[in-house]
């Protein structure tokens, strides 16, 4: 059964273009990770300061082989040595987690 990660990330209105580059300059690096299904980054349209990087996966295992691997933890450092372009864009985020639900069991009746 699939699982999905949410990184509830809260940016500041200013740094919301910053943040979605800083993605955009990475696309694809998690594609190949065995047991990656998909990705999304959700932009706020409702005046909320909180983005969604929403990752779905195979299995709890698949994920967390992802988070130990070397891919994420060069997709998750300063990559261009400038300390300015560098800097964080988030005040604060926190990993949400949930499974899939499996709608296909007979329900009641």
């Amino acid at each position: 059964m699939s699982i999905v990660r949410i990184n509830a990330i809260d940016v500041d209105p200013a740094q919301g273009d910053e943040l979605a580059r800083r993605f955009a300059g990475r696309a694809g690096a998690v594609d190949q990770a065995p047991g990656f299904e998909g990705f999304e980054l959700l932009r706020p349209t409702d005046g909320r300061t909180t983005w969604l990087v929403v990752t779905r996966w195979r299995d709890e295992d698949s994920f967390q082989a992802w988070l130990s691997s070397p891919a994420f933890a060069h997709g998750h450092r300063g990559v261009t040595g400038d300390a300015r372009a560098d800097a964080p864009v988030a005040a604060h985020s926190e990993l949400w987690s949930y499974e899939v639900a499996d709608l296909s069991a007979p329900g009641p009746g």
